[in-house]
């Protein structure tokens, strides 16, 4: 972000919609923490962050929309590290509550870099899924960057620890990806020991 201001913060936050291990309940705090330093203003800050996130959105939006729901089905499960099962959940909760998960699932980790996919798959009018995806993308923004700028506020009392925080930020990233990392491949783990073990199923009923 201090290298490359706005933009560096949109390119962060949209990797949230692509990648979903990326926190962006981190990264936001830090893009207000710069606006507070004048590294870029609050509304600035504001922007680049839901530009991202939106931009992000449209880009797994056209993936579901070109791809169809089975080939996007079979693209997730080859996706290291993410599970069908999740594709699944958010298909479901896009059904069941159409227009309102799009909204709210923009506040909703994980969920969020699914939910564009049932969107496209369903090819909900752009223009609503725009508005939508930027009204809940800016709600949730604005509560992290506005801790963030807070902080920043003072930065002329903080700015000697200002690298020790830059380091906590990237150290609970990479938490962050090694938790979600470690998480599902014992959990794949898990599924093919149970799948194992399993008793292989007697199809002849005479027997």
């Amino acid at each position: 972000m201090d290298s490359l201001g706005g933009v560096g913060a949109a390119i962060v936050v949209g990797l949230d919609n692509v990648f979903p291990p990326v926190p962006s309940e981190l990264v936001l705090p830090l893009a207000g923490y710069s606006a507070g330093r004048g590294v870029f203003t609050l509304p600035e800050a504001l922007f680049w962050t839901t530009l991202g996130s939106v931009l992000g959105a449209v880009v797994v939006y056209y993936v579901g929309a070109l791809l169809g729901r089975e080939r996007t089905r079979r693209l997730v499960s080859k996706i290291p590290l993410v599970d069908v099962s999740d594709f699944d959940r958010t298909e479901r909760w896009f059904d069941r509550y159409g227009t309102k998960a799009v909204f709210f699932g923009r506040m909703v980790p994980l969920f969020r870099s699914f939910i564009s996919l049932p969107a496209g798959i369903e090819r909900m009018s752009l223009a609503t899924f725009l508005a939508l995806t930027a009204a809940g993308s800016l709600i949730w923004n604005s509560i992290f960057v506005g801790l963030g700028y807070r902080l920043g506020e003072d930065w002329h009392l903080v700015d000697q620890y200002a690298g020790t925080l830059q380091k906590i930020v990237v150290l609970g990233v990479i938490a962050a990806v090694a938790g979600f990392v470690v998480v599902r491949i014992r959990s794949r783990r898990n599924a093919k020991s149970r799948a194992k073990h399993r008793p292989p199923s007697n199809s002849n009923p005479m027997l």
